[in-house]
């Protein structure tokens, strides 16, 4: 998350990396220039955002200048990378923000990353690269205390005499289990939701857009979470999706679920979602198995994994 909170699927569940990652048609002595343009390629084709592209290309021209393009891919070292990134914080001439050298550190993990993960290079010369991201505040999250507040003046809203509404208690534990996105919760529909088995329910997180159902994943939720879904909808009747409103409507939900639990903080999808990764986190969940439940890319995850280990940490 470079910036951007747990921004969330590389790979479908099952998948397996040779399915991912296709070879490129590369060997060992494949000049550089020739290993970045099918990089280039191999971003386009799993649907890298248009700007990170852009980022990793200009990153990587920034290497074939210093190190040559007709440089054979396997000859370059980790010493190499290791220099190429002192240059360009004390040699270049140019300014070198933390946050630019972050990136560029991202980009030469995720490019030689690939490199050896579609078995052209033997190993990885980027991977002993200490990543030194540039500071950023940690997430906002609930303590356990205000998790119970917030279920609490949410229970109330659906336990009242007059008005009772079960839509809040539904949404804020639905966020709260599975920490998707607000996109992802207003795409969700009644029959996204796999309840065969009353034990072990789950809900599908799916994509429309062919590019992107490389993201679709199954998540668990509680055994408990059914009986609200079920009161919902017979409150809302809700067609054709389960949150037929936009999303600002549900920032609204959360926030009067925020105000009535006293949460000077406030309630956000983002907050939420990382309550959630924390939750998770602390149970002993493992990490890339919490990444794929999340939806967040590798080339992010190091940053976000980061920041859940700060949060996690016992007091000083």
């Amino acid at each position: 998350m470079a910036e951007e909170q747990l921004p969330l699927f590389d790979r479908p569940e099952g998948a397996s990396p040779e399915e991912d990652v296709p070879s490129p048609g590369l060997t060992p002595q494949a000049p550089l220039h020739a290993a970045i343009a099918a990089f280039g390629v191999h971003m386009r084709r799993v649907d890298f955002a248009l700007n990170t592209i852009k980022s990793f290309l200009g990153d990587l021209s920034l290497l074939e200048r210093y190190l040559g393009r007709e440089v054979e891919i396997g000859t370059i070292a980790t010493e190499d990378l290791r220099r190429f990134m002192q240059y360009l914080r004390h040699g270049r001439g140019v300014p070198c923000t933390l946050k630019s050298y972050s990136r560029r550190l991202t980009t030469l993990k995720v490019f030689f990353g690939w490199l050896a993960e579609a078995g052209v290079l033997g190993h990885d010369p980027a991977a002993p690269l200490v990543h030194q991201p540039a500071a950023s505040p940690l997430p906002q999250v609930l303590f356990d205390e205000q998790v119970e507040r917030a279920l609490e003046a949410a229970r109330r809203l659906a336990a009242d005499p007059k008005r009772p509404d079960p839509r809040p208690l539904f949404l804020l534990s639905l966020i709260l289990q599975t920490g998707i996105k607000k996109s992802e919760c207003l795409s969700l529909q009644y029959g996204d939701f796999d309840l065969s088995d009353p034990a072990a329910p789950a809900v599908w997180i799916r994509y429309k857009d062919p590019r992107r159902r490389h993201k679709e994943r199954k998540i668990a939720v509680a055994s408990s979470l059914p009986a609200l879904l079920r009161a919902y909808v017979e409150a809302y009747r809700p067609r054709p999706t389960l949150f037929p409103c936009t999303g600002r409507n549900l920032e609204y939900v959360l926030r009067h679920i925020a105000q009535l639990a006293g949460l000077e903080g406030g309630l956000s999808f983002e907050t939420l979602r990382w309550t959630c990764a924390l939750r998770d986190f602390r149970s002993g969940m493992d990490p890339d198995r919490l990444r794929r439940k999340l939806g967040v890319s590798e080339i992010t995850w190091e940053d976000s994994l980061a920041k859940l280990q700060a949060l996690a940490a016992n007091p000083l």
